[in-house]
């Protein structure tokens, strides 16, 4: 099933069992996909956005909600950091499962050799590769300094 449909379907369920915190989560998801089809649209690219820009999609709201958790909780609203862990928690379903950090050092090392990386100047190139394999099941800001550590 793709993931529109997944999120179709969670969004179907959620009304049906009246839960108003997940339902909304879903509506927020559904939204920005739609958000970045009609742009897409507008670019002249018709079928709208891919699986991949999808998976996107959701880690950029995990990140951001990730962002307003450490917000709250430095400014003592502990029960808006839940409802932001909750939200994450939510999206989080929908995302592929995050590599461990041994299987992602796999990853860079694969991904480098792919490539035929020498120095700093190929960083771009190794995590565009990875973007491309990885995308939702990574974190690129934890990546990036693994790949100029190995690269420089």
């Amino acid at each position: 099933m793709d993931m529109r449909s997944r999120v179709n379907t969670a969004l179907k369920d959620a009304m049906k069992s009246k839960d108003s915190e997940r339902l909304s989560t879903l509506r927020l998801i559904n939204a920005a996909i739609k958000d970045r089809d009609i742009a897409a649209r507008g670019n002249g690219s018709g079928d709208g956005v891919s699986e991949a820009e999808i998976l996107g999609i959701l880690g950029k709201m995990v990140k951001q909600r990730q962002e307003s958790t450490r917000a709250y909780e430095e400014g003592g609203r502990l029960e808006l950091a839940e409802k932001e862990q909750s939200e994450i928690r939510i999206i989080e379903e929908f995302l592929p499962k995050q590599l461990s950090d041994a299987e992602a050092a796999q990853a860079v090392d694969a991904a480098i050799s792919e490539v035929g990386a020498e120095s700093i100047r190929d960083m771009g190139r190794v995590i565009g590769v990875l973007k491309g394999k990885y995308t939702g099941q990574m974190d690129f800001g934890r990546v990036g300094p693994m790949v100029k550590e190995k690269l420089g």
